[in-house]
């Protein structure tokens, strides 16, 4: 219970439950909810790569949200709605499809709501911008056909499922024409030592309170540059990762095939890794999302399709090869388009 307490502080702070009955009440119900709460993630879905959702809280819909360098203000309760999520910075992107602005009830959820306006998504989700219209529009297809099953696509299934073409294209257009995130968006360093953190709504991974340090071991621990402003679904708002020393050097050799061990990835995503028409570029992106693609592949969570040709790819690799081979592409910086 005092762990408990410690946690969700900030947490009870955001939504205004900070006195007496109040703060009594909200605990007890993350406790009920706690024990009917998804099972931890399989050692086939570590957890520091595929965050388990907690129960669902309710959120402040009175007091309006500020995002640094917008003026305008959306609750809490707008801001995690699947069909109001915040635009906090029209000026930043082209016009948004109404696919992307605000879904369409009740089971297409707002794009946006995950992967942001700029596309950069969050840890939990993907990082959209500049894939090619037509690797977007089979991916949905594998959502809905039953290939992409793995612990993060969850979410993803009913809306490929609800979703039509039109909206499909409109979505893919939109995300394919946005640029890479800017310089220190998203970054990664080495190291053995990361704040202690928790999973919060939307499998987002924040610090816990306090200021605490823990040992890192064999994981990649990808944090909120400013938590505050992450929480509030701010484009503008970036990541930052440590993974284990040495990672890069290692994954740099298996991504370059030096050794043997796998394929090198510039044979089918371009010499720069920058992608070539449908295949993806690798640079740059969430690591814990590389990460999961490469073991969604290698555990069958991901079939079908041109997810034939990575199979071989991923056949030797151990956890600490992707592991190593995510934290490298993503110390990579992508190319703008031309």
């Amino acid at each position: 219970m005092v762990t408990l307490t410690i946690r969700i502080q900030p947490m009870l702070k955001r939504l205004g439950l900070v006195h007496g009955t109040a703060v009594l009440a909200a605990l007890l119900s993350l406790q009920v909810a706690q024990a009917q709460a998804p099972a931890a993630p399989s050692p086939a879905f570590p957890g520091w790569a595929y965050p388990v959702n907690p129960p669902a809280v309710p959120f402040d819909d009175k007091k309006l949200q500020r995002a640094p360098g917008s003026k305008k203000r959306f609750t809490q309760a707008q801001i995690e709605d699947n069909f109001t999520p915040p635009d906090w910075h029209p000026e930043d992107h082209p016009a948004l499809p109404d696919v992307v602005a605000v879904g369409r009830k009740p089971a297409v959820s707002a794009c946006m709501k995950c992967h942001l306006t700029n596309g950069g998504g969050h840890p939990g989700s993907s990082d959209l911008a500049g894939l090619s219209v037509g690797y977007i529009q089979q991916q949905m297809a594998a959502f809905r056909d039953g290939n992409r099953t793995g612990g993060r696509a969850t979410p993803m299934i009913p809306i490929s499922k609800a979703i039509n073409e039109e909206e499909i294209l409109a979505a893919a257009r939109y995300y394919s024409s946005l640029p890479p995130q800017p310089a220190g968006w998203r970054t990664i360093k080495e190291g053995d030592r990361v704040p202690v953190s928790f999973i919060h709504t939307g499998g987002m991974r924040l610090p816990s309170p306090g200021g605490h340090k823990e040992p890192l071991g064999d994981r990649i621990i990808e944090l909120p540059q400013n938590a505050e402003h992450v929480e509030l679904r701010d484009s503008r708002a970036g990541f930052w990762s440590t993974a284990p020393k040495g990672s890069f050097k290692k994954g740099e050799k298996l991504v370059k095939e030096v050794g043997g061990k796998t394929i090198a990835c510039a044979t089918c995503h371009g010499p720069d890794l920058n992608g070539l028409v449908d295949v993806p570029g690798l640079l740059g992106r969430s690591p814990l999302y590389i990460y999961r693609q490469l073991n969604d592949i290698k555990i069958g969570a991901r079939k079908g399709g041109t997810v034939a040709l990575m199979q071989p790819v991923v056949a030797n690799l151990d956890e600490g090869d992707m592991l190593a081979i995510a934290a490298y592409l993503t110390s990579q910086k992508p190319k703008h388009k031309s």
